[in-house]
């Protein structure tokens, strides 16, 4: 009975370690953005708003983008335990239709990035 109790608990915590994370940010912000309709040639910027929710401080070490058109900047302090920090994307409209860009912020000490990303339509 023993084994078979912790045969279980081990298949529970098998079944529920992808739903964990690791995560050292809480978005204050939400992780999508939906721009809506834009213009064409216009460029347009979001911004994402975090808190460092770990006991060390946080450095945004990258942010990449899908495509050439998305750039991101943030600043290269330190965010303190508790503190809050953003990250800015513009994203330059030079084609017609429907977008949908993935970016990936990778911060120190948390081994898993953070996914965001943006939407919308440009006329």
């Amino acid at each position: 009975m023993y084994n078979s109790m912790r045969h279980n608990l081990i298949l529970v915590l098998l079944l529920l370690a992808p739903f964990t994370t690791d995560s050292v940010v809480e978005w204050l912000s939400p992780v999508e953005h939906d721009f809506g309709e834009l213009k064409l040639n216009v460029p347009a910027t979001a911004e994402f708003r975090f808190k460092n929710t770990s006991a060390e401080p946080l450095v945004i070490d990258n942010v990449r983008s899908t495509c050439g058109c998305t750039a991101s900047n943030w600043d290269d302090a330190a965010i303190g335990p508790g503190e809050e920090g953003s990250i800015k994307i513009e994203f330059d409209a030079r084609k017609p239709g429907f977008f949908y860009k993935k970016i990936t912020v990778f911060f120190s000490n948390q081994r898993k990035a953070e996914k965001l990303s943006i939407t919308g339509f440009v006329e």
